[in-house]
């Protein structure tokens, strides 16, 4: 079944990629916007050896990088034409592309475990039900979020047994330890941060609610520069690479670009697997073990088929022609 999947999904892409890959290959963009993440490693590595800028040089191409905060604002940025590569959960890749967000994900950054439900050190709360009637913090369109409804939905709640308030992550952080929410869907390092300086705990862990960290592009960038898109990869292989040799360095990055201490950026990067960056039939099993979620909170329009907007989100064709594996 996974096979099939996979090899559905290839020629779905095949098809999209045709036409216009063998009409625009020669073009090339004068300037490549990515994000750039806390979440992300790999694309804090980019972004400080400055190898897809060396790579790019005889193009005559530049590198320009922004901050997403959250893999709502990376969305935002891919759908306003703000950036060209963006780094979010795959859920909510998901979601923005079924409510009409042309991105295409094409890379696993890493597989993490990034988001879980976090309550204050002094709190009594101890499990899920017991947060019914009570503030969450969340950041709309994350993984964090969506994590949150269906560790609700687990526990036979709606989001309309809780209180959530829509706070971005760092905000997020700050209002549970200010006590003026309950609990917190947190997201890394933010997360860690909590854990480690202010005692916050977690009363809610699953690695599989945790989708994985995408990087997607915007569909009309990966159709007029193809070679691009793989040059973007190969960068993103060399940060992966460099990673798994490195992750005292790498933690010690975390720290600096994050302003973390390193005990917190070391937690963070223990929480991330970088070992399988090729998107395919996994990502697609995992995402529709999650989609109903997505219907259930009537966060998609009625009768939209998630099905097939996850056969047309994840792009494989490009990694395959990057990566080579055993």
């Amino acid at each position: 079944m996974e096979r099939r999947d996979f090899l559905r999904i290839g020629a779905a892409g095949a098809a999209w990629l045709a036409a216009p890959l063998a009409a625009n290959a020669a073009e090339t963009p004068k300037v490549i916007r990515l994000d750039y993440a806390y979440y992300s490693p790999p694309s804090l590595v980019l972004k400080k050896f400055g190898w897809l800028e060396e790579d790019l040089k005889p193009t005559g191409a530049s590198v320009k990088w922004v901050l997403s905060q959250g893999s709502n604002r990376a969305l935002e940025y891919l759908n306003s034409d703000s950036i060209d590569f963006g780094s979010t959960a795959g859920l909510a890749a998901l979601l923005a592309r079924a409510n009409g967000n042309p991105v295409k994900a094409v890379y696993v950054y890493s597989r993490p475990e990034w988001t879980a439900l976090a309550v204050g050190k002094d709190s009594t709360i101890k499990s899920v039900k017991e947060l019914k009637g009570k503030k969450i913090a969340a950041t709309k369109g994350t993984d964090p979020y969506l994590f949150l409804l269906r560790a609700l939905h687990e526990q036979g709640l709606s989001k309309n047994d809780v209180e959530i308030l829509h706070l971005q992550h760092p905000d997020g952080r700050i209002a549970l330890e200010q006590k003026r929410v309950d609990a917190w869907a947190g997201l890394d390092p933010h997360l860690a941060a909590s854990e480690l300086e202010a005692g916050s705990r977690l009363i809610y862990r699953n690695v599989n609610f945790n989708t994985y960290g995408f990087l997607n592009v915007s569909e009309s960038f990966a159709a007029r520069y193809p070679d691009e898109v793989r040059r973007v990869i190969s960068a993103y292989e060399r940060a992966r690479a460099w990673i798994i040799k490195n992750p005292d360095d790498t933690a010690r990055l975390i720290a600096e670009e994050a302003r973390l201490s390193l005990p917190v950026a070391q937690l963070q990067l223990k929480r991330n697997d970088f070992s399988n960056p090729l998107i395919g039939s996994e990502h697609v099993a995992a995402l529709r073990a999650a989609a109903p979620i997505l219907v259930d909170e009537e966060l998609v329009k009625s009768g939209t088929n998630l099905s097939e907007t996850i056969t047309t989100l994840i792009e494989p064709s490009f990694a395959r022609s990057v990566i080579r594996q055993a």
